[in-house]
């Protein structure tokens, strides 16, 4: 069975919470598979952030705005450019935001998978402030206090999560120079799915291990030696069987 990021993200809250943080799990995982993987607890409590509701309101919050005061050209313009594909972005952000904001806990922790163009929103607090304020007129103190606390490498890190294959870790190096260009820390790689060790007698499943070996050296390379490999599972990997992993 694959392991899918979604349960990384949950090992990765328990892992937290076994050392004594309390953790908000948010995820943008349409399914919200999080709730089949763990349970809430006293340490860990977990939100859903839909993309197409929060779009919605996002829409619905700037048109109402712009219609106090624009002209109906004005609006027609202001519509056109929410049809922009950063506009759920924003939205979605925007929300994190809120929940940052908002949460008593130690960690906050979202399962998502970041894209270049939101990333390129944060290379700075003013690029993303001014493509907010462009579409919404205004930015939240949420994002306002938010964006310095991510280029922060004390106070926040993406873990890296990829698959022993060509295109996955390609799409994971793209994504490293958008970290990079963003100055947002990510010190760790998780492979994911792993049949290396699985001791298959499967002709099949024994090349593809064997292919893992080159696509496992360029992680330790990219790196630096800071990564872990999470092997496939013949098991679904939830609850227990999580803190069987991390013990």
């Amino acid at each position: 069975m694959a392991v899918g990021k979604t349960t990384i993200a949950a090992t990765l809250a328990t892992g937290l919470a076994a050392k004594g943080k309390k953790v908000h799990l948010a995820t943008t995982d349409p399914a919200a598979h999080l709730g089949f993987v763990i349970k809430e607890s006293d340490s860990i409590k977990m939100s859903h952030i839909d993309e197409k509701k929060e779009l919605q309101d996002y829409k619905e919050e700037v048109l109402a705005t712009a219609r106090k005061t624009m002209s109906s050209e004005e609006l027609d313009y202001v519509e056109e450019d929410l049809r922009s594909p950063c506009t759920q972005e924003i939205a979605v952000f925007r929300r994190f935001a809120e929940i940052v904001a908002t949460v008593d806990c130690d960690v906050v922790a979202i399962d998502t998978a970041p894209t270049g163009h939101t990333l390129l929103l944060l290379d700075s607090s003013q690029s993303y402030a001014k493509e907010v304020e462009r579409t919404s007129g205004e930015v939240p103190e949420s994002v306002r206090r938010l964006l310095p606390v991510l280029q922060d490498p004390e106070q926040t890190e993406v873990v890296m999560v990829t698959l022993p294959e060509n295109t996955p870790v390609y799409e994971s190096m793209r994504l490293q120079e958008d970290l990079n260009r963003a100055k947002i820390a990510h010190t760790w790689w998780v492979i994911n799915n792993s049949m290396l060790t699985s001791g298959t007698t499967n002709e099949v499943l024994k090349a593809r291990a064997k292919s893992e070996v080159t696509w496992i050296n360029k992680v330790v390379e990219l790196s630096n030696d800071h990564f872990a490999v999470v092997e496939w599972s013949p098991i679904e990997v939830k609850g227990s069987v999580i803190e069987s992993i991390l013990n």
